[in-house]
């Protein structure tokens, strides 16, 4: 069923839009609305566009963690889409700061970071486009620069990556 607007409601809605419009111009002028506070302020652009596990690892900073048991990455044991990988990742390590999630053969292996304040629980469900069998990796940094890591094998029966 296609359905059509009258004159009258195109109007409004282009009136709506204009008005909005209006109101943002003045604080894009005088500085107080930037692009640059909008988006992100902070992001790790050297991580997130390494194409190795390695280098990604370095440009974040996560190169010399310890093992942890505190942190439980709920996962599927066999993917049978790689394109979407639901991943549950559960931190019950004290004072994180930041959480990373890396897949390791993907082809950009930093897949996420989160940054959390105060005395939050780091808790998050996120879902990983994966390229092949991989093992993927949640890294936690707490305030006192100390880094924790977990590990988890995933079987990806399609490829999400072009595969």
């Amino acid at each position: 069923m296609n359905v059509t607007q009258s004159p009258e409601a195109m109007r409004r809605r282009l009136l709506k839009g204009g008005v909005s419009a209006s109101a943002l111009i003045p604080l894009l002028g005088t500085g107080l609305l930037t692009p640059f506070t909008v988006l992100a302020a902070e992001w790790n652009r050297s991580a997130f566009t390494a194409r190795n596990l390695g280098d990604a690892l370095k440009n974040y900073g996560g190169g010399s963690a310890s093992d942890s048991r505190d942190i439980i990455i709920n996962a599927p044991e066999i993917a049978e889409n790689g394109a979407k990988v639901e991943v549950e990742i559960i931190c019950n390590v004290a004072n994180i700061r930041s959480l990373a999630v890396f897949a390791e053969k993907n082809p950009m292996p930093l897949c996420a970071t989160l940054d959390f304040s105060g005395a939050a629980l780091p808790y998050t469900r996120i879902q990983l486009k994966l390229a092949e069998t991989m093992r993927i990796r949640a890294l936690a940094r707490t305030t006192d620069g100390k880094t924790h890591v977990a590990f988890r094998e995933i079987k990806v029966t399609l490829g999400g990556c072009g595969g």
